[in-house]
């Protein structure tokens, strides 16, 4: 393997999967993707791998992830597999498995007209209607796909004098966690570049 630790490792790196196996004699991986949008993975040509951490010996720092080039890229039923250009045998590609796949944001194709990529989605904070007037339900945590559509996972919280999230809690403690559906019904206005998403979405806490 190329020894390309920390060289040149683009901002933005974002996690789409994971090489779960080895795939046929010719050096190809199968990976788990993370989402139903790591599409994304078919169309760059260029990954970084991260190695996984060592269950002994684990100092807490992630390894740091290296380059590689992609020859062909496939789906696979719900994977992915593909040939890089670090794994030219079955041995090669079988000592990747764990491996995490990351593809730097500024990397993903432009999304379409109302189309959105997940991670973008991340971090946005989600208001809701109460009597007419937009009111804030939380910051998306997690975006899930339950096969019909996208379903945000949102953290309760409210904003303090300096517009800081403050998280909710629920009567045992815990965050209070808000699930809606990503679908037009619900989801009226979705700005990326302002991290705020309006729904009419009750706000009940």
């Amino acid at each position: 393997m190329p020894d390309t630790q920390g060289a040149g490792i683009p901002d933005g790196l974002v996690e789409l999967g994971r090489v779960v196996s080895a795939y046929g004699v010719k050096g190809w991986v199968k990976i788990q993707p993370h989402s139903a949008q790591a599409d994304v993975l078919l169309k760059v040509k260029d990954w970084w791998l991260r190695a996984p951490v060592p269950v002994l010996g684990n100092t807490g720092v992630l390894p740091l992830p290296r380059a590689v080039k992609v020859s062909a890229c496939r789906p696979q039923g719900a994977t992915i597999v593909a040939q890089l250009d670090l794994a030219p045998d079955r041995d090669s590609a079988e000592a990747l498995k764990g491996y995490t796949v990351w593809v730097p944001r500024s990397a993903f194709p432009p999304a379409a007209d109302d189309e959105y990529y997940w991670i973008d989605l991340i971090g946005c904070r989600l208001f809701g209607d109460q009597d007419g007037r937009p009111v804030l339900i939380g910051e998306v945590v997690e975006v899930v796909d339950n096969g019909a559509h996208a379903i945000l996972r949102v953290a309760g919280a409210t904003l303090d004098e300096q517009n800081q999230l403050v998280p909710v809690l629920n009567a045992k403690g815990l965050p209070h966690e808000v699930l809606v559906p990503f679908v037009n019904a619900h989801i009226h206005v979705v700005d990326v570049a302002g991290k705020r998403i309006e729904s009419d979405w009750p706000v009940e806490f």
